[in-house]
């Protein structure tokens, strides 16, 4: 007996993108009843997370409760790979404490992985998403790479940074949608030609070291919570094992070291043209912002149990690759540290809002997008992508006139998260608590 239906001929959701957000929705919509294709340049990063690996955090984890609140599913796969759990600000007061966990990045995309594709509903395709297909005005499909046509009633884009993804690490670019993958780049241009208005963001990230070649005696312990306490309301405990990360800090040599590349940034000259992160600078935009600061944290974290590598936090870069090992070297317990893989930056198109419908729809066209921030951190962009993409599943089915209580979202942050219960009816309702018009809820 056959546990996966056939590939439909048309699907009700196409889901464009298999990180976080592409993800979340795909498991709400498929919940829902939606036949939903999760389309994907490679099937085995479903799930991966790009940067560092890590959930939650100050202005981003009590969003991922929030999502946990309505039945979404990050708080419980943060759970079952989680090896830290932390309450910051402890010392503050509650209106300021946040959640993270740092994760094992391998068994982040296990358990993603695993109801993926075992969710009833829905179904994953690997290929790239190289045209909108459009009829009548409305988007009726996609056309990928190999030419093959998928046709839907919706399509959801959640593309992060593939769409026209390049890569720069000192004065060397080249295309890609992160380091090692694929970038997309037709996608782009057939929604420049029905009409959407794009721009250039730009993100980096830290290069990743050889734990064996780091001195942690040097180094600040930085313990989890113990007893850890779970992101999901539905979990009261976390299986894995509890490992430690530990804190060091740039110092004087570090930072001349990094101005020694100033002359070969790509930020500094000129060659990135995308607007940066206002809460995620790189370390030399840090160095060059605030030259009375002799040192900037840099906690040093694992990529999983048993990862050989570690995340360094703090030090994202595009400098040249011989500028970043002469900073690496002169930071303390990483002396003797080997850079396995060079920290880097990233430009990319974006979609902007001022096209779009209080859905997050586009007026002029039904195409939802996800990546339509131009201000917004990377690792904030998590929990907002997926209050996109869980958005948009209220209009996949075609639904013209949704609720009026599902309408209220503003195109400022924080906006409304609208979504459906996945154990209640369709047109039972469950809506957050922010800007609720509620008169038919």
């Amino acid at each position: 007996m056959l546990k996966k239906a056939p590939f439909p001929e048309k699907f009700d959701l196409i889901v464009v993108g298999a990180g976080h957000a592409g993800c979340e929705a795909a498991m709400a919509a498929s919940r829902l009843g939606l036949k939903t294709l999760l389309l994907t340049i490679n099937a085995d990063r479903i799930g991966h997370l790009s940067c560092n690996p890590a959930i939650g955090g100050l202005a981003k984890g009590h969003m991922v409760k929030e999502i946990d609140a309505l039945g979404g599913m990050m708080g419980l796969w943060a759970d079952a790979a989680g090896i830290q759990f932390r309450i910051l600000n402890t010392r503050k007061g509650p209106a300021v404490r946040s959640s993270r966990a740092q994760i094992d990045r391998a068994e982040y995309m296990r358990v993603v992985q695993k109801d993926i594709f075992n969710q009833e509903n829905l179904w994953v395709f690997q290929d790239t998403a190289d045209v909108i297909l459009t009829e009548n005005g409305r988007a009726c499909g996609i056309q990928t790479e190999l030419g093959e046509i998928i046709k839907s009633t919706s399509v959801l884009l959640t593309t992060g940074t593939f769409l026209k993804g390049l890569v720069h690490v000192g004065m060397n670019n080249f295309s890609s949608g992160r380091m090692g993958d694929p970038a997309s780049n037709s996608l782009s241009d057939s929604l420049r030609d029905i009409g959407f208005e794009l721009g250039r963001l730009k993100t980096g990230t830290t290069p990743r070291l050889l734990k064996a070649s780091i001195d942690f005696d040097k180094m600040e312990i930085q313990p989890g919570d113990n007893p850890p306490k779970p992101f999901s309301f539905r979990n009261k405990t976390v299986p894995m094992p509890q490992v430690p990360c530990y804190l060091t800090y740039t110092n004087p040599d570090a930072h001349e070291a990094i101005r020694s590349g100033f002359d070969r940034s790509p930020m500094f000259t000129g060659v990135i043209e995308g607007t940066g992160a206002r809460y995620c600078p790189s370390i030399e935009d840090k160095v060059a912002r605030f030259p009375e600061k002799d040192r900037h944290q840099v906690f040093v974290e694992p990529e999983g149990l048993d990862h050989p590598e570690m995340y360094p936090s703090g030090i994202p870069t595009s400098l040249p690759f011989d500028v970043q090992k002469k900073m690496v070297a002169a930071i303390v317990g990483l002396e003797n540290a080997q850079i396995v893989r060079p920290g880097y930056a990233i430009e990319y198109d974006l979609f902007r809002l001022p096209n779009s419908s209080p859905h997050l729809r586009q007026n002029f066209f039904p195409v939802f997008t996800s990546q339509a921030r131009s201000m917004v951190p990377p690792v904030t962009k998590k929990p907002q992508r997926r209050d996109f993409g869980l958005q948009s599943t209220l209009l996949a089915s075609n639904w013209d006139n949704p609720p009026s209580c599902c309408l209220e979202i503003r195109h400022t942050w924080p906006s409304l998260l609208t979504t459906l219960s996945p154990k209640a009816h369709r047109n039972r309702i469950v809506c957050s608590l922010l800007e609720l018009n509620t008169a038919s809820c």
